[in-house]
């Protein structure tokens, strides 16, 4: 198939990325084909999005139980019920904004920002200017889970370079809707779709363009582009469960691997986003079992 001139086709040839893709891609039809979503789809679709946005608050810096995220109906007691409030809303409303993003995504970027700090603040729906803020990208280490295997550094973690001046994040992003209104109109389409979230995902956290919850939007962002790129049509796989399980130390050191911009850095970024995927869609499956035996 023709990539065209999408400058992010030489990634999906990096070494790893191509197995990478195709374990993805063969997980997530594996899960597409379970029995429950003949009949129950749109409660799997339900049910990630909530895991998923409860996922992204822990990264976020408030590491909820699911059950209290789904008990609770106020979220605007204090920083951490906003952080979930945010993600929760996010998660609602971001399927609903496929056909906006196609032709604008900086307009659903906005919008994503817009849901997460209210209508209330003054900075809603806006980049940041120059001299503002931003918070941090891990406020909370999580470790990874037990039944997840994460391969042991003796190196210390990284530690991230400041956000870019708003002058480079108002650049960089405009580049970024170009290349991905460019996509949704048929140039470039022979690049995976992996590949594709997951350089959205990371150039929005190198740019960290809100003062706030730049996580959550980045996060959202990738399952928009898979939702879009067609891997996820019923956004069904919460790769947000797939990164807080492996632990924030392993996700800044992929994402210093992508801000670091090298054949290595971008190939590790893109295989973590992938394994981050698949563990959402072992999620999902769980989900779709727990249905089929009547426990949901």
């Amino acid at each position: 198939m023709s990539t065209g001139t999408d400058p992010l086709a030489p990634l999906a040839q990096l070494p790893g990325v191509p197995d990478a893709v195709a374990e993805v891609r063969k997980a997530v039809d594996r899960l597409y084909g379970h029995r429950v979503m003949r009949r129950r789809a749109a409660e799997v679709t339900s049910e990630s999005a909530l895991r998923g946005a409860r996922a992204s608050a822990a990264l976020a810096g408030a590491d909820w139980p699911l059950e209290e995220v789904r008990r609770r109906s106020d979220f605007s007691a204090d920083p951490e019920a906003r952080t979930v409030g945010a993600a929760l809303r996010i998660a609602a409303e971001a399927g609903q904004l496929l056909s906006i993003w196609r032709h604008s995504p900086l307009q659903v970027l906005a919008r994503l920002h817009l849901l997460a700090v209210g209508d209330g603040e003054p900075s809603a729906g806006r980049p940041r200017r120059a001299g503002e803020g931003v918070e941090e990208l891990f406020p909370l280490g999580l470790k990874p889970v037990e039944s997840v295997e994460v391969a042991q550094v003796d190196e210390p973690v990284p530690v991230l370079p400041p956000a870019p001046g708003a002058e480079e994040v108002a650049a960089r992003l405009d580049q970024l809707s170009r290349l991905l209104v460019a996509r949704a109109e048929g140039q470039g389409v022979g690049t995976p779709a992996l590949v594709v979230a997951s350089v959205v995902h990371g150039e929005l956290l190198a740019l960290r363009p809100f003062g706030a919850y730049n996580g959550v939007i980045a996060r959202a962002a990738q399952r928009i582009v898979l939702l879009a790129e067609g891997l996820d049509p019923k956004s069904i796989c919460p790769a947000e469960v797939g990164l807080a399980e492996l632990g924030t130390d392993a996700y800044r050191r992929a994402l210093a691997g992508y801000l670091a911009g090298t054949p290595e850095g971008m190939a590790a970024w893109i295989a973590h986003c992938g394994r981050a995927l698949r563990l959402g869609v072992r999620e999902s499956t769980a989900v779709c079992e727990a249905m089929q035996r009547g426990m949901v």
